[in-house]
């Protein structure tokens, strides 16, 4: 090989580095970026001058398919609303250092008096994100995905207000309905919302549950075949959401649903996988050992072959971390493969088949990854082949 033909200005070699293939880690390897793509990459020494990693992991840049974190950057405290543009530069910040190359933005679709405050604001929040980008502002690649609380009233004139966006690329349908699914024991949302923005009594909190119970009952059917033909006409991959019953894979089924979030019960796993769908767990469900909901643990769907995707939900450093946990947890599954829960698996699952892999032609969004004491430190990330973080 002729090392003078890498050292152009274009050109970026990272070196002395464990690289994690989609199938397979080269202990001692080197990468080659070129115009913002994968040119190369091999085992030993690299073909030219290039950056030594010290023995760190390169790896794709991470894929994430739901977290709903930029709410907590606009909403940092109760009836306290940022603004929403530096909100999002903030968020995109921590998702970038945290090895974050590509994100769809979770944005709540509905309005529900007396519940979150953030609710009603996927328009001002979606609108922040687009001029961002516009002004070079962000290190991640943004995408949208729309999260549809199907019992709430004005969900589907909502969705319609943002469908025609060309970053919309997961839609989910959820019922957080007390009493089902996430919450089948109604307690457990008591909880949730009595320490949440702090608290609700008792009181208040009947009577929103009897709101939603009247939402449900009213509006449920109607708008999960209304968001489900609008996902299907614009061509949107949907999720399911909190599966739990035989009934709720059967309905996942009949929807076509791509991606499986969060199912609460091995039961629903099971039949979800049969069905071809796609499992997503929470990463902080790997990282705490089980569900802040008392549902099932993802490892324990690990073991049985039934999780793809992880997704850091609420904490954006929990992406690495259960990824790289994941081969101690479950032997079975080495480190390429817990690998691909984060990077190439997710990347698919929403069509965007340029990235997620290190391999030639494909994007070169990489993270440069040292751990210490079982922790991950991102010390260098690119986004097609810039170094932004």
């Amino acid at each position: 090989m002729n090392a003078t033909k890498h050292e152009t200005k274009s050109e970026v070699i990272l070196g002395n580095a464990g690289i994690v293939l989609a199938d397979r880690v080269i202990e001692r390897g080197w990468v080659v970026i070129a115009d913002g793509r994968i040119a190369e990459f091999g085992e030993g020494d690299a073909p030219g001058r290039a950056e030594d990693a010290a023995g760190d992991l390169v790896m794709p840049g991470l894929i994430e398919l739901h977290t709903d974190h930029l709410e907590a950057h606009y909403v940092p405290r109760p009836k306290v609303f940022w603004d929403p543009i530096a909100a999002v530069v903030s968020y995109d910040g921590q998702l970038a250092t945290s090895g974050i190359t590509t994100v769809l933005d979770s944005l709540r679709v509905w309005r529900e008096d007396g519940a979150e405050e953030v609710d009603g604001r996927a328009g001002v929040l979606a609108k922040a994100i687009t001029t961002a980008r516009e002004e070079n502002l962000l290190r991640a690649d943004h995408f949208l995905h729309l999260r549809c609380e199907i019992p709430m009233p004005s969900v589907v004139e909502e969705a319609k207000e943002l469908i025609d966006r060309p970053d919309i690329r997961l839609m989910s349908l959820m019922d957080h309905t007390p009493g089902q699914r996430q919450f089948r024991d109604e307690g457990k949302l008591r909880d949730y919302y009595r320490g949440k923005n702090g608290g609700k009594t008792d009181a208040e909190l009947d009577v929103l549950f009897e709101q939603r119970f009247a939402y449900q009952k009213k509006y449920a059917a109607t708008n999960m075949r209304e968001i489900v033909a609008l996902a299907h006409q614009y061509k949107i991959p949907l999720a399911s959401h909190d599966d739990t019953t035989e009934e709720n894979v059967i309905d996942a089924v009949r929807d076509r649903v791509a991606v499986a979030e969060f199912p609460t019960t091995m039961e629903a796993a099971r039949g979800l996988h049969q069905a071809g769908i796609g499992i997503l767990m929470g990463a902080p469900n790997v990282v705490r050992g089980g569900s802040h909901s008392g549902n099932i643990a993802a490892v324990d769907l690990a073991r049985e072959g039934l999780l793809d995707i992880l997704s850091s939900d609420y904490i954006p450093s929990s992406l690495l971390m259960a990824a790289l946990q994941l081969p101690r947890h479950v032997p079975a599954i080495d480190l390429a493969s817990a690998v691909r829960t984060v990077t190439k698996t997710p990347a698919e699952a929403v069509g965007l088949s340029d990235r997620g892999e290190i391999a030639i032609g494909k994007r070169a969004d990489l993270i440069r990854v040292h751990v210490a004491r079982d922790i991950p430190v991102v010390r260098s990330v690119w986004r097609e082949g810039q170094r932004v973080a």
